[in-house]
């Protein structure tokens, strides 16, 4: 019974974790703050009962799951919960460790808490070797951009018609010669930067490639239904799974596009109806290759090679989802286009509904029984 649980609020940081417990109707109590260490966890939750009553949660973090990993190692059901969505009153302006425990704990027992979704050990390596390679795209364009602007500032250009990055502009550019040393050294180490990036992302690109076929067969499928869709390729397809994890926890179209932060923020009251920009509340990852993807919808429908070729290990109604989104989709962006709508406003409600789609083929394929010719794949 709800009477004989204890409920455990925990406020993690680096190097300590302020605990607070409650039971029944009691009130609840603070039983101060440890060292983050497994030892000292165990320790005072061991103090607290038996295990099968306590239900400990703490806010999602940079801390990442290791103590939620522990507590269930430990027999403790334990939950990870969203910190944006831990209620707060207006009035308390009062914060530290020990308040922020009693918060969660108290919160905890009146069901106030939104948990989030814990990948498993395989599936959280996947996604930071995504991330990372994410990161060193990110790198690159930067390195890049120096670059360009080091040569502009000693009023380098290329020949005419010739385009940054190609191999001929990289012949140029090896070839110029500054007038002083020190600026020759700049140069060459700004080059040799973009040359790293480069291999970063070669090597992040392999190791994708490799973890894709060794994960399970279901993650696979997954990742190849999704590039049916257009804008879809292997690495976005690869984000998309990694990021939302288990299609199927959303139980409408709705819920994963506010999880990715598209849907347009509200301020409604009485007869006023006020709609602002999207929140941004979400994964902001998957808004990044969402909107990215989104800008292949502006040209007619048609099917790519790549998509032809897919569709062949395709069950027909996830060919036909994809199909319909590529039609619904292109009507929408130049429907948005003749109403005279902002390019950015377009393309973000096109991701919005592109989105809604993934999820859709998502849920198929974990839904549908993996076949043998699809899952040795």
């Amino acid at each position: 019974m709800k009477q004989d649980l204890t409920f455990v609020g925990l406020d993690v940081h680096a190097d300590t974790v302020a605990v607070a417990a409650v039971q029944g109707r009691d009130a609840v109590r603070s039983l101060g703050i440890v060292t983050n260490t497994p030892e000292a966890i165990r320790r005072i939750l061991g103090k607290l009962g038996p295990k099968k009553h306590l239900r400990v949660c703490y806010e999602a973090g940079p801390t990442g799951y290791v103590i939620y990993w522990q507590l269930l190692a430990m027999g403790i059901q334990c939950e990870v919960v969203a910190p944006s969505l831990v209620p707060i009153k207006a009035s308390d302006r009062i914060k530290t460790d020990r308040r922020d425990a009693e918060r969660l704990a108290r919160a905890h027992r009146s069901g106030d808490l939104s948990a989030v979704w814990v990948p498993d050990a395989a599936h959280e390596a996947l996604r930071d070797l995504v991330r990372a390679r994410e990161a060193a795209k990110q790198d690159q364009t930067r390195a890049k951009h120096r670059l360009l602007k080091y040569l502009l500032r000693y009023g380098q250009r290329a020949a005419k018609d010739t385009r940054p990055w190609t191999a001929v502009w990289w012949q140029w550019v090896r070839a110029v010669t500054l007038p002083e040393d020190n600026q020759n050294i700049v140069l060459l180490d700004l080059i040799m930067e973009v040359d790293k990036q480069a291999l970063r992302i070669a090597r992040f690109d392999a190791a994708i490639d490799g973890a894709i076929e060794k994960a399970p067969p279901k993650t696979r499928a997954t990742v190849e239904a999704l590039q049916s869709l257009r804008g879809v390729a292997k690495l976005t397809a690869v984000t998309l799974v990694t990021e939302i994890g288990s299609f199927g926890r959303f139980t409408h179209a709705s819920q994963v596009m506010s999880y990715t932060g598209l849907v347009p923020s509200e301020h409604s009251s009485g007869k006023k109806n006020r709609r602002g920009a999207i929140t941004k509340s979400g994964n902001s990852h998957l808004r990044r290759v969402l909107v990215e993807a989104a800008w292949h919808y502006r040209h007619r429908p048609r099917l790519a090679k790549r998509q032809r070729d897919l569709q062949a290990d395709l069950p027909p109604n996830v060919a036909a989802m994809a199909w319909r989104a590529q039609d619904r989709l292109h009507r929408r962006y130049w429907l948005l286009t003749a109403k005279a709508k902002p390019k950015g406003k377009i393309v973000t409600a096109v991701a919005r509904e592109l989105i809604g789609f993934a999820w859709a083929i998502g849920c198929e394929i974990e839904a549908s029984p993996i076949r043998a010719g699809r899952a040795a794949a």
